[in-house]
């Protein structure tokens, strides 16, 4: 018999595109606030400025309104599912960075860059159809699923506008939640297996890692954190060893040791 795949998770589209939209209004509310001296601020992003990291932050929407004007792709369906998504943002960084300088320069106005997006992602995202393809950087998507790795790109980068200034931009539930799950998700993706439990609570429970499978009672290796450490690790913003250390992940077993997975995203 074949090996049991297991069902995709599916999201939401109405509430996926609203959380899309109202994790970009927390983070435009919070833009607006900034000083000349706290948008010259470093950031964890290299040698990014707070300004470059909210001019970037805008092309989790833009990237995909490009995709938009676009005729779509010929392709008969989508050739990269959304949990493989995290996993192929590796090479990225390089080519994101240079286009995030070119467009910092290029707009000096934030307000009117923000303005602008929305507009853009307003008029052309409720017309498109869930299925409609895509040509991302790492492969044709669905609309459906683009729009989920937009949240990812909006939540992440929120925490990191959060760690440079100070601020304490909200999160969308919606948002939070749906970047929680598909990071556990891809972790699921990149060791499946059934000898680990990782516990993200509220949002998110997946078993993943080789060997033996439990099937009652409490599994004996377990891992469990907070949504935004998670997040964290998953996306290499802090390392596993020092979230034990902190206190931010327990972890019970001989197997509950995912230092060796971790980062999913480049």
């Amino acid at each position: 018999m074949p090996p049991y795949q297991k069902r995709a998770r599916r999201y939401d589209p109405v509430k996926t595109r609203a959380a899309v939209l109202a994790q970009f209004a927390h983070v435009r509310e919070a833009v607006r606030t900034l000083t000349p001296e706290q948008l010259a601020q470093p950031t964890r992003l290299g040698d990014w400025t707070v300004r470059e990291l909210a001019v970037h932050l805008t092309m989790a929407l833009s990237g995909l309104t490009r995709h938009l004007e676009l005729p779509e792709p010929a392709a008969a369906k989508a050739g990269l599912t959304l949990v493989r998504w995290p996993l192929a943002t590796a090479d990225r960084a390089a080519g994101i960075a240079d286009d995030t300088r070119t467009l910092a320069v290029d707009r000096p106005d934030l307000e009117a860059l923000y303005e602008e997006v929305v507009g853009r992602f307003e008029e052309l995202v409720p017309g498109a159809g869930d299925e409609r393809l895509v040509a991302t950087r790492v492969g044709v998507m669905r609309l459906a699923d683009f729009l989920v790795t937009r949240i990812v790109e909006l939540v992440v980068h929120t925490d990191d506008l959060n760690e440079a200034t100070g601020l304490d931009i909200p999160y969308d539930r919606q948002a939070l939640a749906a970047c929680t799950r598909l990071l556990a998700d891809a972790l699921a993706e990149k060791a499946p297996g059934g000898s680990v439990e990782v516990r993200v609570p509220p949002f998110a429970v997946v078993q993943c890692v080789p060997g033996p499978k439990h099937t009652r009672g409490t599994p004996p290796n377990v891992v469990e954190t907070d949504p935004l450490t998670w997040i964290r690790l998953a996306t290499g913003r802090t390392e596993w060893a020092r979230a034990l250390d902190e206190a931010k992940v327990g972890a019970s077993g001989e197997r509950a040791d995912l230092a060796a997975l971790l980062p999913l995203m480049g």
